[in-house]
């Protein structure tokens, strides 16, 4: 029976525990019978995803499962126990090619995080193979044997329950010399600007940030946003940043003017830009193209799906949308809040002067104001005349944030959308004729 039982395992490539922990306990219990080797149980298993406690019954199978050929391992942790601890501190002996490795926790074990981080330090550093690395902050000695794996090309560090950065550090790290992608979650500015200011270099294609505030004051987050952005690009390679995100978890009371963001006029080589949820940027229609003036290779530009619209908010015209996309004619992408009930000086049969867009396939307009369906679509049409839709996924979440105006408002942006289906349609019977 064990030789038939192994001839199957011997077939398992990927292995997914969740939560379940009894019955884990029962199944290692039953492996621990067989007369064989633990590991030749799953001599090809290629990939584990674990969600689950460190009780003994659970580590028993892991030390099981924790085998050369593993590629990819992905744990979650929520609690913990020595023997688990244990069989972390040998990953890197045990599983010598692992190419991606994420390594969380349950939100309430984040009390635990300062134990874990000296039994995963040392066997990261003998993951010489290690493409992606997801993981919270491991102190500066941590960071320190993460700079020094040559394959890595992408890193995801969690900052929001770290005290290593809450202060200026006074050692100077190597930093990172070629990422593709560098993802920090943060809860406070200071965290990114103390890391990133401790750092020699960041040479990285991709750079997200993910902000969830506990509680932070407007005028406060604005003034460290800026310094933030600043630092940024001090540190950057200014030819290889080619996107960057700001992202929220969820929205807070912050106006920032667009020019927190002229910084990034070093960064030539831009594609994307996307700042979600996190503030509102307060640009006119000269400030939007004096912002994208510098980014001719712009791809995809993303100006938050919901804006307070009120007197310390500006938020640009259709002269503004005109001006943006003469000078960023690559652009495939955009979300922008803008102001449609504006048309002085706008030409509906020709609103671009002969000049439009045929690359621009999602446009997400947000909780623009919009009083006449038939002039927006109008307009929309004159620039962008391959576009037959407006993208209105954003209006759940908009409908969050103010819901009184959710359901006419939307009810507007369909009938922009009717329309240009039907402009669609005739183009398509033109060109049939």
């Amino acid at each position: 029976m064990w030789d038939a039982l192994c001839r199957y395992t011997s077939r398992v490539h990927s292995i997914t525990q969740q939560y379940n922990s009894a019955s884990m306990e029962a199944l290692s219990s039953i492996l621990l019978s067989c007369p064989l080797a633990p590991a030749s149980l799953f001599p090809n298993l290629r990939q584990l995803t674990w969600v689950a406690d460190g009780t003994c019954g659970v580590v028993d199978f892991l030390r099981m499962a924790f085998v050369p050929t593993l590629l990819v391992l992905d744990v979650v942790i929520y609690s913990t126990s020595p023997a688990f601890l244990s069989v972390l501190s040998s990953l890197g002996t045990l599983c010598p090619r692992l190419q991606s490795m994420t390594l969380s926790y349950y939100p309430l074990a984040d009390r635990l995080v300062n134990k874990f981080s000296p039994f995963i330090i040392k066997p990261i550093s003998k993951l010489h193979h290690l493409r992606a690395l997801e993981v919270w902050d491991l102190g500066d000695q941590g960071i320190r044997h993460i700079m020094e794996l040559q394959a890595l090309q992408s890193l995801t560090l969690n900052l929001t329950v770290s005290s290593t950065w809450e202060k200026r550090s006074h050692l100077q790290l190597p930093g990172f010399r070629d990422l593709h992608s560098l993802t920090l979650s943060i809860n406070k500015f200071e965290h990114a600007c103390n890391f990133l200011a401790a750092l020699e270099v960041v040479r990285s294609r991709d750079i997200k940030i993910f902000f969830c505030p506990q509680s932070q004051a407007a005028a406060r987050g604005s003034t460290m946003l800026s310094q933030f952005l600043d630092i940024l690009q001090e540190r950057c390679d200014n030819d290889k940043l080619q996107c960057f995100s700001l992202l929220g978890y969820l929205r807070i009371a912050l106006t920032v003017a667009s020019g927190v963001f002229t910084s990034f006029h070093t960064f030539r080589n831009i594609t994307q830009l996307d700042i979600q949820e996190v503030c509102d940027v307060s640009v006119s229609d000269m400030e939007l193209c004096q912002l994208v003036r510098a980014w001719p290779k712009l791809q995809i530009l993303k100006f938050s799906r919901y804006v307070t619209i009120d007197t310390a908010t500006v938020v640009p015209t259709f002269h503004g949308l005109i001006g943006l996309l003469r000078l960023c004619p690559a652009l495939t992408s955009l979300a922008l809040v803008i102001d449609t009930t504006k048309l002085d000086d706008i030409d509906l049969i020709n609103p671009s002067g002969g000049c439009f867009n045929t690359c621009l396939n999602n446009l997400a307009l947000g909780n623009s104001l919009i009083d006449s369906p038939v002039n927006v679509a109008l307009i929309l049409s004159g620039l962008l005349p391959r576009l037959d839709r407006v993208n209105l996924d954003c209006w759940n979440i908009i409908r969050i944030y103010d819901p009184s105006q959710g359901i006419q408002a939307r009810k507007e942006w369909e009938s922009v959308n009717s329309i240009l289906r039907g402009f669609g349609v005739l183009r398509e019977r033109r060109i049939e004729a």
